[in-house]
């Protein structure tokens, strides 16, 4: 009997280290982009990380990865549809798919753009045209779905609805945009509304929530054209609000540390940081250092780090706004991740990816490949645009319906 126990607690704890570094969202579980993992190359040989499989099945579109206990799971478009998708994680094979809801077109490129937010047990999941889904991870059942457009009201923005909506608590918080209100909360079990923010009726835009604690309050924090917000977690009333003078398309997700929300966009905005205080938010600064367009920004320690148009990739100090280092010349316009100490940076243009030192005395390199071979159905105006993924020293890149799996475990 003891033998049988300590057989089946030992099996136990080795899962629970298997899936200790899975990624369960959008810029992982905190929403942050920041891996926990250790153990992983600190140098990369010539040619980069070891491919582990490659496949050609993930269907056309931008979305990014969920890696949960060891199935991976993206969005992608097959005809004149969206759908689901699940793999095996370990080796590329496919394990099913299901429909989402219809194909979004654009010229940029057609298909979803948002990342499957995994918890408990299910996955949630937003269509470019606003179908919202609830399903089952092992089996793929549908357990409910609802239009953010034809149920909630809401407008599907220029560019498709690209949110990756935020899970928390029984609720699923979405932007559906519009009169009813621009956030909207679900029952997580049935998709039932449970509140509008009626206060706050802009349209949608491509930021995905977050969640934070502040003054004993739960938040959610979202950035639109015009305005950042925070609303109550329980009924999805204003608590603070501040001015953005956002254009054309405002894209990375908020930021928040220690009672300061930073935000940035591109198209010549720039960034800021406000700090919460009891009537609200006021200003810390407002600046143009990072202009970030979608590559997102990560926060470690006291700094942030991203591509800013104009500037390249830069190193700018979080309480203060001031650049640390820049540069133009290392690599292009890309997308960034974090884990062990290292930064995984992706060029959009031309698919290169670097490992580079989280450092704030410049730009430390540690190696680079290319993605080979490169999608031949990529919109003429997309770009590689999917974020890198770095989970259970595996590292998950995407050029359309390519997807790489690389070993970065030492």
């Amino acid at each position: 009997m003891k033998t049988t126990l300590f057989t089946i607690l030992t099996a136990f704890a080795s899962t629970l280290i298997m899936h200790a570094e899975d990624w369960t969202g959008w810029r992982g579980a905190d929403r942050t982009s920041i891996s926990t993992e250790t153990g992983l190359l600190q140098k990369w040989p010539s040619g980069g990380p070891k491919r582990i499989w490659l496949s050609k099945e993930a269907g056309l579109g931008y979305s990014s990865f969920s890696v949960v206990e060891g199935k991976l799971f993206t969005m992608g478009a097959f005809g004149d549809k969206e759908h689901l998708l699940a793999f095996d994680a370990n080796s590329g094979k496919s394990l099913w798919k299901v429909e989402v809801g219809p194909l979004l077109k654009n010229s940029w490129g057609d298909g979803p753009r948002s990342c499957p937010t995994v918890a408990n047990g299910r996955i949630y999941v937003l269509g470019g045209s606003g179908n919202l889904a609830c399903v089952d991870s092992k089996t793929g059942k549908k357990a409910w779905s609802v239009s953010l457009t034809g149920d909630l009201g809401g407008k599907v923005p220029g560019w498709g609805y690209t949110e990756s909506v935020l899970v928390d608590q029984g609720r699923v918080i979405c932007t559906p945009g519009g009169k009813g209100g621009a956030l909207a909360a679900l029952d997580a079990n049935t998709g039932k509304i449970l509140w509008r923010s009626k206060a706050f009726t802009d349209g949608a835009q491509y930021s995905s929530p977050i969640v934070i604690e502040h003054g004993g309050v739960r938040q959610y924090v979202q950035l639109v054209m015009k305005n950042l917000v925070g609303v109550k977690a329980d009924d999805g009333a204003v608590v603070w609000k501040s001015p953005w003078p956002g254009r054309t398309a405002v894209i990375p997700t908020p930021i928040h540390h220690d009672g300061h929300v930073y935000i940035s966009s591109g198209y010549g905005v720039g960034c800021k940081l406000v700090q919460l205080v009891a009537n609200g938010a006021k200003d810390v600064y407002d600046n143009k250092n990072m202009k970030n367009h979608h590559g997102g920004v990560i926060k470690l320690k006291d700094h942030l780090f991203g591509y800013s148009d104009g500037y390249g990739w830069v190193c700018q100090n979080f309480k203060s706004g001031d650049i640390k280092w820049n540069d133009k010349k290392s690599l292009g316009k890309g997308a960034i991740s974090y884990a062990d100490g290292r930064f995984y940076c992706q060029a959009e243009g031309d698919g290169s990816i670097v490992l580079i030192e989280a450092s704030t005395e410049g730009w430390k390199e540690h190696g680079r490949f290319k993605l080979d071979p490169q999608t031949k159905q990529r919109s003429s105006r997309g770009k590689i645009w999917t974020h890198p993924v770095i989970a259970n020293g595996r590292l998950y890149l995407r050029d359309q319906e390519l997807l790489f799996c690389f070993d970065v475990k030492k």
